[in-house]
């Protein structure tokens, strides 16, 4: 396959996964449903400094993904399409960064193919239009460390300046994570080549700090200056060192946590990760791969020691891997470069059966909300693509696979949303059609407050109405259910 062959179907993968399902699904809960609200609320209360989810001050993450979802639904609306825009074009341009910085380094084959192994693994395909920070936070962490090695390699202080001004984009997005990641893998690496001398030169580069202040301090000190010591208790010492020294939201896990996390993320390409833990004593003798190795490691190493685990917290250090696996595609057979999607296909074909026996009631509830969607196509798709898994394609089985990986990802996560998302959308839908003025949130479930356009409170009184899980409606007449979601008034 000729590069411009490859350069279209790279451009249909992204054109598909980032943008053409941006409206697939409602918005999911917690996260998108959470960051979607508070900018819905920046744009009625006009207050561009501190964020607020249902009128409490929101200190999860600094500013610039809200004020980008706030341009884009000026632009487009308030709807899933715009919310979810801003990390779409983000994840378009952290593959365009991978493509370029891995033409330079190795060609542009590798380029392509790192490019297309990005865009269509199973977790950034999630993230890419998620409504949320992590593919904006990904995209400045990639361009980070890119200038950081040209600037190593190549010793041109415009990539040192570059990086300092991704730090700060960076810590305007996510906060000092943005600046630990950098900064520790820096270190690490130029210790064990034993450059400590030259790293602190980089650190202390003057022109460089000021630029990072330029770019992250003035939305610190203004949201310091209108929250005071509620900003610094709520988001430095909650979000940030809490976050790593206990569990946030039972989001708890053992230190193996993310072993599972990075072989099920990476699909279909986790044979390919395989395939560079086996050979990586021989990859780092290249130099950008013993860096790259570093980048990985680390962040893999630190969130597994951090107190509150999530799935996306491991792909901080995902992009050198894609360019890792892609050295990987000629070195390995066609049958095991398709075996995680053979086993994710098998998995998925069992799946009905599993949830038809668990004993969960939530899940078996959400079960019975999906099941009229495992049906013939459900069974006949997932065996089509198994029979094809199986076809010798030399070069073209990369892209079939990727598509495949494309498919499954939105086709279950339109499945998914019938018992998640859609039931909390119809329920905000028929709540303002009936006129209900006001309506209170007993179940976490902000997307609701975006579909109802309005502020949600948590504490109902007598006669108020609010929205519950299907389980936890004791106390309540029930006035609409769907899935596992009801609105009740207060008894």
């Amino acid at each position: 396959m000729n590069t411009k062959q490859f350069k279209f179907w790279l451009f249909l993968a992204i054109l598909i996964n980032f943008f053409l399902t941006l409206s697939l699904t409602p918005l999911f809960n917690l996260d998108e449903g959470a960051f979607s609200e508070a900018t819905r609320e920046m744009l009625h209360n006009h207050n561009y400094i501190t964020t607020f989810l249902n009128g409490e001050y929101r200190f999860d993450k600094p500013i610039l993904i809200y004020w980008l979802q706030l341009l884009s639904i000026k632009i487009f609306g308030i709807n899933e399409f715009a919310f979810r825009l801003p990390s779409a074009i983000a994840a378009t341009f952290w593959t365009l960064g991978i493509y370029f910085f891995t033409k330079k380094m190795y060609n542009e084959k590798t380029a392509l193919i790192s490019s297309f192994l990005m865009v269509t693994t199973l977790q950034i395909g999630l993230i890419a239009k998620a409504a949320i920070a992590d593919s904006l936070l990904n995209m400045f962490i990639a361009f980070c460390m890119f200038s950081i090695y040209l600037y190593l390699k190549e010793k041109k202080e415009k990539y040192l300046l570059f990086a300092f001004a991704f730090i700060g984009f960076g810590t305007l997005t996510k906060g000092p994570v943005a600046i630990m990641i950098p900064l520790v893998v820096t270190f690490i690496y130029m210790a064990l080549k034993k450059e400590i001398k030259e790293f602190f030169k980089m650190v202390f580069n003057i022109k460089g700090i000021i630029i990072f202040l330029i770019i992250a301090l003035p939305w610190y000190i203004a949201e310091y200056m209108q929250t005071g010591d509620k900003f610094i208790e709520g988001f430095i010492l909650k979000h940030n060192l809490h976050r790593f020294t206990s569990p946030m939201e039972h989001h708890r896990g053992n230190y193996f946590y993310y072993i599972p996390v990075v072989l099920i993320g990476l699909i279909p390409w986790s044979s390919l990760f395989i395939a560079y833990l086996i050979k990586l004593k021989n990859l780092i003798k290249n130099d950008f791969v013993f860096f790259g190795s570093i980048w990985f490691f680390f962040v893999f190493l630190f969130f597994s020691l951090s107190g509150t685990k999530l799935p996306h917290y491991v792909i901080y250090g995902y992009t050198p891997l894609f360019i890792f696996m892609a050295l990987m595609v000629e070195k390995i057979r066609e049958i095991y470069l398709s075996f995680p999607l053979i086993l994710f296909i098998l998995l998925l074909l069992a799946l009905p059966f599993v949830l038809e026996n668990v004993k969960n009631t939530e899940v078996y509830l959400a079960y019975i909300a999906i099941r009229p969607y495992f049906n013939w196509f459900y069974f006949l798709s997932f065996i089509i693509l198994l029979i094809l898994s199986f076809i010798k394609m030399k070069e073209f089985k990369i892209v079939f696979l990727g598509f495949a990986s494309i498919f499954i990802l939105n086709y279950i996560g339109w499945i998914y949303a019938h018992a998640r998302a859609i039931p909390v959308k119809e329920a905000a839908v028929w709540a303002k059609k009936h006129n209900i003025k006001k309506v209170y949130l007993k179940t976490n479930l902000p997307s609701f407050s975006v579909y109802f356009n309005k502020i949600t409170p948590k504490e109902p009184k007598k006669g108020e109405i609010a929205l519950l899980k299907i389980t936890k409606t004791k106390g309540y007449k029930i006035i609409y259910k769907k899935g596992l979601i009801a609105l009740g008034v207060k008894k």
